[in-house]
């Protein structure tokens, strides 16, 4: 990230292999489902469920041609363009995690022409606060505003 431009998305030359796709249709919604399976917030997800959130989000995957197409990466915010957006369902393949490739996504987000001047831009995060306060992203000022409802095992198997 140059101080000229946080949001640079030059992909850094040591991934110069790779694809950056944010056309949906392009997106391998098979291979997505694999790797969002992996992850402790999407356990159980059906591939259905994936296939509708990516039809109703901006999408951004990174594709490993040499390796037929592989997913090494994958996020999507779900936003009305003009005032509030939210990150969700970041994540980096195992096999390419250490490489910067994350903090290129999130840079190529938030210099995406679709998500400026927005007045709130928010994500959640277990474990990479660090990754995204490089971003400006701050804990919330004051959490006894916030409201949510929520289904923790709106996945789970039935039974």
């Amino acid at each position: 990230m140059t101080p000229e431009n946080p949001c640079d998305v030059r992909l850094p030359e040591h991934l110069g292999g790779l694809s950056l796709v944010t056309d949906r249709g392009g997106i391998p919604v098979e291979r997505v489902h694999a790797l969002l399976t992996q992850q402790y917030w999407c356990k159980g997800i059906g591939l259905e469920v994936v296939r509708r959130s990516i039809e109703g989000s901006l999408c951004w995957a990174v594709l490993d041609p040499a390796r037929g197409q592989e997913v090494a990466g994958f996020a999507r915010v779900i936003s009305d363009q003009a005032t509030f957006a939210y990150l969700c369902d970041v994540v980096v393949a195992p096999e390419y995690r250490g490489k910067g490739l994350g903090t290129w996504m999130v840079r190529s987000i938030l210099g995406d022409a679709r998500l400026q001047g927005l007045r709130r831009f928010c994500l959640l995060t277990r474990d990479a606060h660090g990754v995204y306060a490089k971003f400006g992203f701050t804990p919330m000022r004051d959490p006894s505003r916030y409201m949510e409802r929520t289904n923790p095992n709106v996945y789970a198997s039935p039974g």
